[in-house]
């Protein structure tokens, strides 16, 4: 666990900003690669996804829990600050995986994990990590550089290894099609809050210092078995 909160995490109720600034010491992506729509969760958006999880859901504190697309860390780094049993961090690039470690060793996080791997094998070996963890989190890329239909495959990934819930980012633009898959797949999805993502310009193909993309947060849980 991470040091620097432990004290404090053995009380539930965490205060939202300073949840936020805990996750200010994260360091973020110096390249990011347009590719693998590397756009970093900001502290601000980060610490409103991990807030609600822990305190309406319970879902992180003593929970086993996967980081989807880990990228720098900041959704895996703030479970483990919310006490987080255990994390494992996941993502397809070398670099990104650097980065998070670095943000690991620097802020003393013990309980979490790297793994490099792809959501594409996670999907179709999930064999062993089948309904392996309590909670999966994350923000998967919203699949607009050549790679459409990318964020279903991790959402499919996540519920695959999640024995509980997949909390998910997803363009509001794509919220009908998203809750129709999930009804196709006989999982419950809830809209739990509309956020505004403050797109920042670290890219060199961007023209504006910032876009505004509305999204959606969304809880994702299977259906209980009929008896």
């Amino acid at each position: 666990m991470c040091k620097m909160c432990a004290a404090k995490c053995q009380q539930k109720a965490v205060r939202l900003k300073e949840l936020e600034g805990w996750l200010q010491e994260v360091d973020v992506f110096e390249k990011p690669k347009v590719k693998l729509e590397q756009y970093p969760t900001t502290p601000h958006i980060a610490a409103r996804m991990l807030h609600t999880m822990h305190m309406r859901y319970d879902d992180i504190a003593g929970k086993s829990l996967v980081d989807l697309g880990v990228g720098c860390g900041v959704l895996g780094i703030g479970c483990c600050m919310l006490g987080a049993g255990y994390v494992l961090g996941v993502d397809i690039d070398d670099d990104a995986l650097d980065t998070c470690s670095s943000n690991l060793a620097e802020l003393e996080i013990s309980n979490m994990n790297l793994l490099q791997g792809d959501a594409n094998n996670l999907l179709t070996q999930s064999g062993r990590m089948h309904h392996a963890f309590d909670t999966v989190v994350m923000n998967p890329p919203f699949g607009t550089k050549k790679n459409e239909g990318i964020d279903m495959v991790f959402l499919q990934a996540g519920l695959s290894m999640a024995e509980t819930a997949v909390y998910s980012l997803h363009k509001t633009s794509t919220r009908q099609h998203i809750l129709k898959k999930a009804g196709d797949w006989g999982v419950e999805a809830e809209v739990i809050a509309e956020l505004r993502y403050d797109l920042s310009s670290t890219l060199k193909f961007h023209k504006k210092k910032s876009v505004d993309i509305e999204v959606d947060f969304y809880r994702f849980s299977h259906k209980p078995a009929k008896s």
